[in-house]
């Protein structure tokens, strides 16, 4: 995989150099709530623009169906990117039409520009390999150069991702070298105590990552919504709590190879329950109470872990050399369910191990508790990437920057 430094070193002043990027930032009626992901590729377009490339940053926002949403527009972002370089980005209003050709055709040396939402045009999602590869035609004509960089989209076999890099010549930006090089910390060069922290709220989008870490993690902590699957693939009364029924099988078995094999699988022993879901626009104070794990009421739901759990949690990070954390172990957005995930991030941040924050929500979660990112040894811009590295796929985006 060539590296933007190789890239740099052959000069790269007057070319257009595409950037695909990860600007898939949370917005609120168009403010963006984290921009985490903006800052994480600065590095790379800034390094670019001052070797005096024309930079045309690229990227999706949310899931639009192919055609312009205004709620979907990169514009916020490309506002916010400008500001993080102390420059004017100019901002096309589409992808490959007109205002994107104008627009690039504009830069000057060291300019950045942003052309919009690239899922407002349906070849960038399309499953059909003509229909993909001729929106890559499209893009191929406003660059010279392809760089990746957005790493929270490598495992996605779309247009700007796969197609495009095979169209011209191409390097990995810095944010996905460091990617690459964490993730191989905790694939093929472990130390160890390897302690892995599974959350969020479904079990079956964790399922082939749990599968790969029975045989490489020496405990896995389990918490959020996922949680309860495990407690009553144990026998316990869940209430009303998120559970995915028809993973209980597989559950199971995966607790009993967790047995077989040495690893500690560690589950909640007390949650906070509530009859109800709280209100997250308005986190009213919300109505619940602590109970052990296995006394869950019928008609309450567990949302987050308990301090008991807090504390045992904890405990079994304290002496770590390796952490991976992926999802926020209960409702996070709420103050009153919040605190198990900022006692997982505080367990983090007090350990001396080489501590990976594996994107998405969890991302988002330690910026809003308010966490300084480099307490942490490497915060992820992409969750669903970081699974799919750890479960062992081969990642389309990856190995288009490789061919």
């Amino acid at each position: 995989m060539k590296t933007i430094d190789e890239l740099l070193a052959e000069g790269v002043k007057g070319k257009r150099v595409f950037v695909r990027a990860d600007l898939n930032v949370p917005l609120d009626q168009g403010a963006i709530t984290d921009d985490g992901r903006i800052r994480a590729v600065q590095p790379t377009i800034a390094k670019l623009a001052e070797a005096g490339a024309r930079v045309v940053v690229a990227s999706h926002l949310g899931r639009p169906k192919g055609a312009p949403e205004p709620a979907f527009s990169l514009a916020p972002a490309a506002a916010r990117l400008g500001e993080l370089l102390g420059t004017d980005v100019a901002f096309a209003t589409d992808t490959v039409g007109e205002s994107a050709r104008a627009t690039v055709a504009a830069l000057a040396d060291g300019q950045v520009a942003v052309i919009e939402n690239l899922r407002f045009n349906a070849g960038e999602t399309a499953k059909d390999d003509a229909e993909r590869g001729a929106f890559a035609d499209q893009l191929a004509e406003l660059a010279d150069i392809y760089v990746g960089d957005g790493f929270g989209a490598v495992h996605r076999k779309h247009a700007s991702v796969f197609d495009l890099p095979a169209r011209l010549p191409h390097a990995a930006g810095y944010l996905i070298a460091t990617e690459v090089g964490v993730l191989k910390k905790l694939t093929d060069e472990v130390k160890r105590p390897y302690v892995v922290v599974l959350g969020g709220a479904k079990v079956s989008d964790k399922l082939a990552v749990i599968d790969q870490l029975l045989g490489k993690a020496d405990r896995i902590l389990i918490g959020g919504g996922m949680a309860y699957t495990f407690l009553k693939a144990q026998g316990h009364e869940v209430g009303i709590s998120l559970l995915q029924e028809d993973q209980l099988e597989k559950v199971t078995e995966y607790m009993q190879r967790a047995k077989d094999t040495g690893v500690e699988l560690v589950l909640p022993v007390d949650v906070l329950v509530s009859p109800e879901f709280p209100n997250l626009k308005t986190k009213a104070p919300a109505d619940f109470e602590t109970v052990a794990a296995d006394a869950i009421p019928k008609t309450k739901e567990g949302l987050d872990i308990g301090p008991e759990t807090r504390e045992l949690y904890a405990s079994k990070i304290a002496d770590a050399e390796t952490v991976f954390w992926n999802g926020p172990v209960g409702v996070f957005e709420h103050p009153d369910y919040a605190g198990g995930t900022t006692a997982i991030a505080q367990a983090l941040v007090d350990s001396s191990a080489f501590t990976v924050v594996g994107g998405g929500d969890s991302a988002a979660a330690v910026r809003i508790l308010g966490f300084d990112e480099n307490a942490f040894g490497h915060i992820s811009t992409g969750g669903g990437a970081s699974l799919e590295y750890l479960e062992g796929k081969t990642l389309p985006g990856l190995a288009a920057l490789e061919g």
